[in-house]
């Protein structure tokens, strides 16, 4: 490099860092977008759906895991303004969900480990812990891993799964802790003084005065506006992305041309901006001279090379001096839009590090405007960067709780609360003044049936008649194996009400029969296999028999119908459905509200609820995709509520 600026052959050094940067990002595109489309971006939008309750396919197996580990470090690597934070997050979910299962369904093998957790919703308490778990061992924050599964990831909570949270969170922080010890070369053997792999030092020695308050309010309220115009122009590029850019070829491509461009910018921001500092002044670990003279280092030179996260702690407490406010304000604007293009490219990403840089970056220009106007006052720029931190990230993913216990315990110091509380709180009301937060966006993009905390606020008066669907496929307490089969083969519903006095073949089309139970797919798919079924439909008279383990071992991947064989004369034959149904299932009058139906779902974490009339019979069933078809709108400041159209596909 020193010889290509004597002699200027700048171009060759140039072009040798964009191959460096293209070829593992192009790899990494190549994984998720031939191998796992699911392990894309950071994950905390696929994982809050599931959590929620909405089975996300392929969103917890092995295969995503693998490509989620290897995709990170070819993106960071190749240099993307990305963080690797989200995909531990949903690489820690992966794994949690794996070993409650006890055995791997990618390899075949069973370890007959673990049977019981074989459900749905033992299966979302893991991976609420292995959420929690990843951002413990990313931040070094057990307590803040704990809330992040509550703000953002569990739906369903009770105070055992806190502890049970709460101890998987502090083990994964202790586990890291003794393999840093291990492999660091600074460390000694058993030293537990590595809180995570993101550490922002301590600021130990800063305080803030009364005065400052107003100005960290007017920082959050910044941090609002500039994640409204980030998740803005992020939504905007993801509807283009989904309507041109659906070619797997294409979308490799793009990740090598935000690649190269990412390079580029780089280049031309050391090439450009003359930012030289002493060594003997601000002594750093890896200096980098490029333009500079002897015994000076390029400070926009070392932010490009080192990795975000020292970048992010050189912001927090070099001294006033090392950094150019024109350096830092272009590299905040360039790195700003260069973000903005890379998420949602079909890389994994995180977006923690990048938000973080950005409002530390806009942060300490904040303070060194500070320090220049009251020099007398002796402020520390490096304060200003960690509030601008915190109001960038607040205002695009527009967490409050978790996030503030997340940057406490990454920054050491309890006593920056109450500054970080009001700061993210008003990066949070001033941005959702605008548009939703960025995982939220990505959620209502996907069209996936997330449920909120809340009905919709001008939702009492809807009635459960006007959302439920209609008519009801149903089944008899003693069912044709032909209608079964049938019934399997052209529905995709998830679960079948069992009546009696009902006949399919004189029905009025209003009542489907008197309610007897619930039977789900699964577990009639199993009992085909199983051959539970005979000419009188008598259960004694069936060949084989099953247990609980039988639906366990099934679990998760039960067979699809038409893997299962049905003989012509079998389906001749009777099912009693009584011994498996659910004989109390979850039902409700057809005069309920909307609020009501949306409470138990949320609460329960149910799929589907039957609507009954005043005799029992049953007229309809809602599920979740009746009632995602209720979303508020908030615009300017007002709000309302729309129906939206939702596809049977």
């Amino acid at each position: 490099m020193d010889k290509c600026i004597v002699e200027k052959c700048l171009l060759y050094p140039y072009l040798l860092w964009v191959a460096f940067n293209v070829v593992p990002v192009a790899i990494a595109s190549c994984m998720v977008a031939f191998g796992a489309p699911v392990a894309a971006g950071s994950g905390i939008p696929q994982i809050k759906c599931y959590l929620n309750g909405v089975k996300v396919p392929h969103v917890v197996r092995f295969k995503t895991l693998v490509v989620k580990a290897l995709g990170v470090i070819c993106s960071v690597g190749g240099g993307l303004t990305v963080g690797k934070e989200g995909p531990m997050i949903h690489s820690g979910a992966i794994i949690a969900a794996g070993i409650s299962q006890g055995r791997s369904t990618t390899f075949k093998r069973d370890f007959k480990l673990f049977s019981y957790f074989r459900t749905d919703h033992e299966k979302r308490d893991f991976v609420s812990a292995g959420a929690a778990a990843g951002v413990s061992a990313a931040f070094g924050a057990p307590v803040g891993g704990v809330l992040f599964s509550l703000e953002e990831g569990a739906s369903f909570w009770n105070q055992s799964l806190v502890w049970n949270i709460f101890f998987c969170s502090m083990i994964s922080s202790f586990t890291l802790n003794v393999v840093l010890s291990l492999t660091t070369s600074a460390g000694q053997a058993g030293e537990l003084s590595y809180p995570g792999l993101l550490n922002f030092g301590k600021f130990a020695s800063v305080v803030y005065q009364v005065w400052e308050m107003p100005i960290f309010l007017m920082m959050g309220a910044l941090g609002g506006l500039t994640g409204a115009v980030f998740n803005y122009t992020n939504r905007k590029l993801t509807v283009f992305r989904m309507r041109k850019i659906h070619r797997k070829w294409l979308q490799v491509l793009e990740a090598m041309l935000v690649s190269a461009m990412t390079c580029t910018v780089g280049f031309f921001m050391i090439y450009l901006l003359n930012d030289c500092h002493s060594l003997a002044a601000n002594p750093i670990d890896y200096p980098l001279q490029f333009f500079c003279a002897d015994g000076d280092y390029s400070a926009i030179a070392t932010m490009v090379f080192q990795t975000p996260e020292a970048s992010v702690k050189s912001l927090f407490h070099d001294p006033y001096g090392s950094f150019s406010p024109l350096s830092l304000s272009v590299f905040c604007f360039l790195y700003f839009w260069l973000a903005c293009w890379t998420y949602g490219l079909q890389v994994p990403s995180g977006l923690f590090i990048p938000m973080l840089l950005i409002g530390a970056a806009w942060g300490r220009l904040c303070g060194m405007l500070m320090y220049y106007l009251w020099p007398e006052l002796g402020i520390d720029p490096g304060k200003y960067a960690l509030v601008g931190a915190a109001a960038q990230l607040g205002g695009c993913v527009r967490m409050t709780i978790s996030l503030t216990v997340i940057l406490i315990e990454a920054c050491g110091n309890v006593t920056f609360g109450l500054p970080l509380m009001l700061v993210l709180m008003m990066a949070k009301w001033v941005g959702d003044f605008f548009n939703e937060g960025i995982y939220d966006m990505h959620i209502v993009l996907q069209r996936v049936p997330f449920l909120e905390w809340e009905a919709p606020p001008l939702s009492h008066n809807i009635f459960a008649k006007e959302v439920m669907s209609h008519p009801v496929v149903t089944l008899r307490e003693i069912e044709k194996v032909s209608n079964i089969v049938d019934i399997l083969r052209h529905e995709t519903h998830n679960g079948f009400p069992v009546v009696d006095e009902y006949d399919p073949d004189h029905t009025d089309g209003v009542q489907f029969g008197r309610f007897r139970g619930l039977i789900l797919r699964s577990q009639l798919t199993v009992l085909l296999q199983n051959k539970m079924f005979s000419p009188s439909g008598k259960l004694s008279e069936a060949r084989h028999r099953v247990c609980l383990q039988d639906f366990r071992d099934a679990y998760p991947r039960f067979n699809p119908i038409n893997q299962i064989n049905v003989s012509v004369n079998e389906q001749e034959y009777w099912m009693d459905l009584r011994p498996f149904m659910n004989i109390a299932p979850h039902g409700m009058s057809q005069e309920a509200s909307l609020p009501r139906i949306f409470q138990l779902f949320r609460a329960i974490g149910l799929r589907h609820v039957v609507i009954l009339n005043g005799r029992n019979q049953v007229i309809g069933i809602v599920t979740r995709k009746d009632l995602a078809r209720y979303r508020v709108w908030h615009h300017g400041g007002l709000m309302g509520m729309e129906e939206l159209h939702i596809s049977e596909r």
